[in-house]
């Protein structure tokens, strides 16, 4: 199991907007059967820390590429992410392994 993050670093002022179609996005993913359950958070500017930043997480059972054959990706997500990326300056990705009990070392 994975827990995958997409971080998006937003233009200023644009977290809570791209926090909302990113959750929109993802929404379209979730119902299309191709995400499991997610979360977004972001930081406008009222925290400390790293401003103007939105992150989506999710676990996967596996990594899979979204050019695989027959893979249909829901047009409204790609329509979104269209939106988001005029609000964005940057993004990247993290994939890292999920601790589950049958991991636990003895």
């Amino acid at each position: 199991m994975y827990v995958v993050r997409r971080w998006y670093k937003t233009k200023p002022g644009e977290a809570r907007r791209v926090a909302t179609l990113v959750h929109q996005q993802a929404q379209a993913y979730h119902d299309s059967g191709q995400r499991s359950e997610f979360r977004v958070s972001y930081n406008g500017y009222t925290l400390p820390g790293d401003q103007d930043v939105v992150c989506l997480e999710w676990t996967d059972q596996a990594l899979q590429t979204p050019t695989r054959a027959d893979h249909e990706l829901p047009t409204e997500a790609l329509e979104l992410g269209a939106e988001v990326r005029s609000l964005i300056e940057s993004q990247r990705i993290e994939f890292m392994e999920l601790l589950t009990p049958e991991k636990f070392q003895k």
